[in-house]
């Protein structure tokens, strides 16, 4: 990263930073005051970092991802559904084991190893 960009991303950090200080020294009364003068500082730092190498490289990023969204194929309420259904199965079944296990171990242990059975 070149010093500019560091210097325009150190710049919107101070931006953000003054918009915060603002944001608390503006009254309690004027509370449509403070938001927009938090809102604008956070607003001038995108500003400031959408000029920098890193802004411009996370909008081509944005824009990229945008597209291959869009290719997306996404399963039919049928498919949903089916593969719902089986996780919900495959999650009970699991379940069941785990505790026919655990009451296995349990019973090994508790009753026949040290014999605190009731």
């Amino acid at each position: 990263m070149e010093m500019q960009d560091k210097i325009k991303l150190f710049l919107a950090g101070l931006v953000v930073v003054a918009g915060i200080v603002g944001f608390y020294l503006i009254p309690d009364g004027q509370g449509l005051l403070r938001a927009l003068a938090f809102v604008a500082s956070i607003l001038l730092a995108a500003g400031v970092v959408w000029t920098s190498a890193p802004g411009k490289g996370l909008v081509v990023y944005a824009n990229e991802s945008m597209v291959e969204a869009r290719k997306v194929v996404w399963p039919t309420r049928k498919e949903a559904t089916q593969v719902t259904l089986m996780v919900f199965v495959f999650v009970t079944v699991l379940a069941l084991f785990m505790w026919l296990v655990d009451s296995s171990l349990s019973w090994l242990f508790y009753d026949v190893i040290l014999g605190r059975g009731g």
